[in-house]
């Protein structure tokens, strides 16, 4: 559980911005007042079920066939981590990459809860959370990742009333993507043989880059590009 001093150090940050960090015994919250929103790993137990596994397009896009598993994988973007969930549930072993402290503290403590729970304790027992700048660490990284994901926030994927208004809750930590070419540069830099960019299914090209291929979906669309290492 997250300390109640941390919790506290926090809010003093966030009270200039009309939120604050709430613990309940279902989990640690943040709140504005009108609206509060939770990382919450069994929403996602549907997902994750082995049966659906193999159907997920994210898992299509990442597993680099002929090579065993576990594949080693950067979530550089991680938000809250449900992207990797599905990919540690599928056997990957994910570092995941979030820059803003409040939003790793809420994922940290979603982790942690969910480890007390039999069908999350394996795939989480597999995510490794770093808070920090994926941009700078992947440059300095002490090994190569087979593959790297990047999910830069657009708004513009957003659809429903509800997830509109808690994006513009997580938009007062942190703005949508606006440095597109570092971040993909990055990813190179880290010399994976992979790199999977979530986009809109009607989205323009991360930085503009063309990929090996694409996989797509009703909403979303997955930009690969390949790399011969």
């Amino acid at each position: 559980m997250i300390s109640k001093e941390l919790i506290e150090n926090y809010n003093l940050k966030l009270a200039d911005k009309g939120l604050a960090l709430i613990q309940t015994d279902d989990g640690l919250s943040l709140s504005s007042g009108e609206l509060s929103i939770m990382a919450d790993f069994r929403d996602m137990l549907p997902r994750i079920k082995k049966s659906n596994l193999e159907r997920e397009m994210l898992v299509k896009a990442a597993r680099i066939k002929g090579q065993p598993m576990p594949q080693t994988l950067i979530d550089a973007t991680a938000g809250f981590g449900e992207d990797s969930l599905i990919l540690a549930a599928a056997g990957f072993e994910v570092r995941l990459y979030e820059m803003d402290e409040i939003i790793a503290v809420l994922l940290q403590d979603c982790m942690e809860r969910a480890l007390e729970i039999p069908e999350l304790k394996d795939a989480v027992g597999r995510m490794t959370l770093v808070c920090g700048d994926s941009v700078k660490a992947m440059k300095k990284l002490d090994y190569k990742p087979d593959i790297v994901l990047l999910d830069p926030m657009f708004p513009e994927r957003q659809k429903s009333a509800l997830i509109k208004k808690k994006f513009q809750l997580l938009q007062k930590l942190e703005s949508p993507c606006s440095m597109e070419e570092e971040l993909l540069e990055s990813a190179e830099a880290a010399e994976p043989k992979r790199i999977v960019i979530k986009r809109p299914l009607k989205g323009p090209y991360l930085a503009g880059r063309k990929p090996s291929y694409s996989l797509e979906g009703k909403a979303i669309r997955y930009d690969c590009m390949v790399y011969a290492r």
